[in-house]
């Protein structure tokens, strides 16, 4: 079994005991992982262009808001979007803040068919520290995964 395998072996069953209604959940290094082995896969941040601007961006990543800013209002137009610019037969990765938009996109992107979506946990930012900082507790920045700032 390759790598690649073993990793979404381990993000399906993680699902599963998660009981989440999406192919498979992923650890922040996993995804990276995934998306530098596998040809065709998506990364998909859905935070807000505010985030992506202000705190960080992915490259090559796809940026689709899952909602708004100000006032984090869903974003209508997000399966219609994300038709646009990724293929349903794709592995989907998405990834947001701490993993909570994330999972919703994962939800709703499961029930417009893409089979293949996979919830990157702890986000780009992590839980909050007991001091109620980000980047600390996990995700991908305080894991060192490729970021940029504008």
């Amino acid at each position: 079994m390759g790598k690649i395998t073993e990793i979404l072996n381990a993000a399906q069953q993680r699902a599963k005991e998660m009981n989440l209604p999406y192919e498979g959940a992923l650890l922040p290094n996993e995804a990276y992982e995934i998306q530098q082995a596998a040809p065709g896969t998506k990364l998909v941040d859905v935070r807000t262009r505010a985030e992506l601007d202000w705190v960080g961006h992915i490259p090559d990543a796809v940026e689709i808001e899952w909602a708004t800013y100000p006032g984090m209002k869903p974003n209508p137009y997000f399966i219609a979007q994300l038709e646009q610019q990724v293929d349903k037969e794709a592995l989907v990765l998405f990834i947001c803040r701490s993993g909570g938009r994330s999972h919703n996109a994962a939800i709703a992107a499961t029930e417009a068919g893409y089979v293949e979506s996979y919830n990157v946990l702890e986000g780009f930012e992590g839980d909050r520290d007991a001091n109620k900082h980000r980047n600390m507790l996990g995700g991908w920045r305080a894991r060192e995964l490729p970021w940029e700032q504008s």
